[in-house]
């Protein structure tokens, strides 16, 4: 049930990234608790480039620690193809180095693990003010 009437945004769309499957599949079910549309799932930064490039959405969940092609790629990649992509990266990490480098990246947002979904819902909104969602919602 969702207590805040401004949180949740009917018909904006996301795109979650992480590596775990789970992970990505227990998210996509609490956004879509909150009326965001999922509308891509991917596994690895490159994979989200690919996603974000061909469906646009309105916002963005990284993982930042991934092996390979990590959160780091996916935001610096996605900012070039849309400097105004709303990126929320998610992170365990709290060394300075990580955060600081993430925001010479452009990350809109980090969140700290463990996180509860209200305290996303409520960054959601505060990024999302700034973008046109097709909602009815705000």
């Amino acid at each position: 049930m969702v207590e805040d009437s401004n949180v949740g945004r009917r018909g904006c769309t996301a795109l979650v990234v992480d590596d775990d499957e789970d992970t990505v599949n227990l998210f996509t079910e609490f956004l879509e608790i909150y009326d965001v549309v999922v509308v891509g799932k991917a596994f690895d930064g490159k994979q989200a480039t690919k996603i974000f490039n061909d469906m646009s959405p309105d916002i963005i969940f990284s993982d930042v620690m991934m092996p390979e092609y990590d959160g780091f790629y996916a935001l610096e990649h996605i900012k070039k193809i849309n400097p105004n992509a709303i990126m929320v990266m998610i992170t365990g990490d709290v060394r300075a180095d990580t955060i600081h480098k993430l925001e010479k990246l452009g990350a809109d947002a980090i969140i700290y693990k463990p996180f509860d979904m209200q305290s996303v819902m409520n960054t959601v909104n505060k990024l999302l003010t700034k973008t046109v969602c097709h909602t009815s919602n705000i």
